[in-house]
């Protein structure tokens, strides 16, 4: 079973940046998707960005240009680089690995946005 935990969040100005890390307790080499999520007080949880292990990656519309989801298998940790923060993309941010076996979520880390 591996475990996720995210860091990194906090609170930053508009137009401000922040970097996301996930740090797996297993090897995510060979986790089919590594992804980023997040969910807003009142809103669905939401796919932000996506990372396969072939190297393909995925972006919401609304982050597009903005954030940049990254693997570093060696660290096995997923980084999600965010710049031109918005009060907008206020929300806490999860991680999550997705493959055959099953869906792991970490507990989340908050990221505010100020106007």
């Amino acid at each position: 079973q591996v475990q996720l935990v995210e860091s990194g969040g906090g609170l930053v100005q508009s137009g401000g940046s922040l970097r996301l890390s996930c740090v797996s307790s297993g090897s995510i080499s060979s986790i089919a998707i590594m992804g980023w999520y997040r969910q807003a007080p009142g809103k669905p949880r939401e796919s932000v960005a996506l990372s396969t292990n072939d190297g393909s990656t995925n972006y919401a519309d609304s982050v597009k240009g903005r954030f940049v989801i990254s693997r570093d298998n060696a660290k096995k940790t997923v980084y999600l680089q965010m710049d031109s923060l918005k009060p907008e993309d206020t929300a806490v941010y999860y991680c999550n690995a997705n493959d055959k076996r099953g869906s792991i979520w970490g507990q989340g880390t908050q990221v505010t946005v100020s106007s």
